[in-house]
């Protein structure tokens, strides 16, 4: 693949590999780039701005192996994002990326019913510097964790960096390292949870295990401390599913704690103290899931690169409430 950045569009030849049978050419690049959204790839074809060995095709056309695909993404859509001055931890920056340790109860990016207070907004005002966001009002995201997940997260400075970290996430060569306080503790202490995930059949905010029509999904994880009631678990998402963690712990019967939408629940001190009942705030309020490591290909040097997230406080505090009163 061949990328050059021209301005405010991005330009790109790419051959179609040999194991890949007839495929529509949408399907195809939404699937290759999954930073970008299908309408916006769509649109771009339509707009003559794709081409399959130099003539402009359809939506539908299959493509096959070995075809040499041109791409020019139209500009993003105008519009303004407020930069507001929202406190980031800063793991690491060069000119292409910066690596944060994303905070509990912020929302990546702008969407609705929340256009300000988001980590873009924050972004846009620690950074002149960010990604167009390649179609998406995103600037600088490449990848996304829930509102109340925290953790490290790769920010995008220029597109450039963007395309290429994106084509690493979605050839599954981002090495994510995950770390959930659970209720209960697991039979085995490592396993492989291979079951696939869709948008659940009665409420659209949630996900579920959708054995018939959702898409693969895989996680593994490892026991790292056993505790009476409560477990410390390391997770190895293999793809990446909205709210793939949660599910598949919930699926299993080990429920994140506080990750109330999928069977966690609240934990109290007077609980892990096994003391009367008691009017305390929970130890945590919100799902005790953190994005712990990241490894991936930097996007200029071309040298492995690893970032590690310190654990927020909340949670580094149940940790500690459980080794002093929850020890097997």
């Amino acid at each position: 693949m061949d990328l050059l950045d021209y301005g405010q569009q991005l330009h790109l030849t790419i051959r179609v590999g040999d194991s890949l049978k007839d495929r529509r050419i949408d399907k195809y690049l939404h699937g290759r780039f999954s930073n970008v959204s299908r309408s916006t790839v769509q649109e771009a074809i339509k707009a003559g701005l794709v081409k399959v060995n130099g003539k402009p095709v359809k939506c539908s056309y299959a493509v096959s192996a070995g075809e040499t695909i041109e791409l020019a993404l139209p500009e993003p859509p105008a519009k303004d994002i407020t930069p507001e001055d929202i406190p980031l931890e800063v793991l690491y920056e060069d000119q292409d990326l910066i690596i944060i340790n994303k905070q509990a109860g912020i929302v990546v990016h702008p969407a609705r019913g929340n256009l300000h207070g988001t980590l873009v907004n924050a972004l846009a005002h620690y950074s002149d510097r960010l990604s167009s966001g390649l179609g998406e009002f995103r600037p600088g995201i490449v990848h996304r964790l829930d509102r109340d997940t925290t953790g490290a997260m790769i920010v995008a400075r220029n597109d450039a960096a963007q395309w290429k970290i994106a084509k690493q996430f979605e050839k599954r060569q981002v090495e994510k390292t995950y770390l959930a306080i659970v209720h209960g503790c697991p039979q085995l202490n490592a396993d492989r949870i291979n079951a696939p995930l869709g948008i659940h059949p009665t409420i659209r905010e949630k996900h579920a295990i959708r054995p018939e029509t959702g898409k693969q999904a895989v996680t593994t994880y490892e026991l790292v401390e056993a505790f009476r009631g409560f477990s410390l678990l390391k997770l190895h998402p293999k793809t990446g599913r909205t709210h793939q963690i949660r599910v598949h712990l919930s699926y299993i019967k080990h429920p994140i704690v506080a990750d109330r939408m999928y069977g966690g629940k609240l934990v109290y001190p007077w609980q892990l103290k096994d003391a009367a009942p008691t009017v305390e705030e929970p130890v945590m309020a919100r799902c005790a899931l953190h994005a712990w490591t990241l490894g991936f290909t930097h996007p200029t040097s071309g040298r492995p690169v690893h970032y590690e997230a310190p654990l927020a406080q909340d949670m580094q505090s149940l940790l500690e409430m459980l080794r002093q009163y929850r020890r097997p």
